[in-house]
């Protein structure tokens, strides 16, 4: 299965608590970074872009890949990359991101093992951090 979506993953340790990076987009909820391999692009190389892009984390380095889940919507395959930023991250942030003509994004940290049952977390966004809880 080759991935076609790629999506950094930011973890901190807070005490005995995992926390995973996550943001509010302003027309569809909480997600994750995620977006697409260009052709020829590295796995690596786009979660870091990705990272960059959406986020404004410009400094970073992959640790580890976590794995390939099919998302089952519209043919997306996802690779999920653990990245660790080079500088700690605040408690949150907003980021203005060029998606879709320009969206600001409010950065916060998730309880890795915390409910994602909400109706705030988008749909498709569950899946992954379930796929995520069980890869970390």
């Amino acid at each position: 299965m080759l991935a076609n979506k790629v999506c950094p993953v930011v973890l901190r340790r807070v005490g005995s608590m995992v926390e995973i990076l996550a943001f509010e987009h302003p027309l569809a909820g909480y997600q994750l970074v995620k977006g697409t391999i260009e052709p020829g692009e590295s796995i690596e190389v786009a979660a870091l872009r990705e990272l960059a892009e959406e986020s404004g984390i410009e400094a970073a380095v992959v640790t580890q890949n976590l794995g390939i889940w099919s998302a089952g919507f519209e043919g997306q395959v996802w690779a999920f990359v653990e990245c660790s930023p080079s500088q700690v991250c605040l408690e949150s942030w907003v980021h203005h991101a060029p998606d879709d003509g320009g969206h600001a994004f409010r950065f916060f940290w998730h309880s890795l093992f915390g409910s994602v049952n909400s109706n705030r977390w988008h749909p498709l966004f569950q899946g992954a951090l379930s796929f995520i809880q069980n890869a970390a």
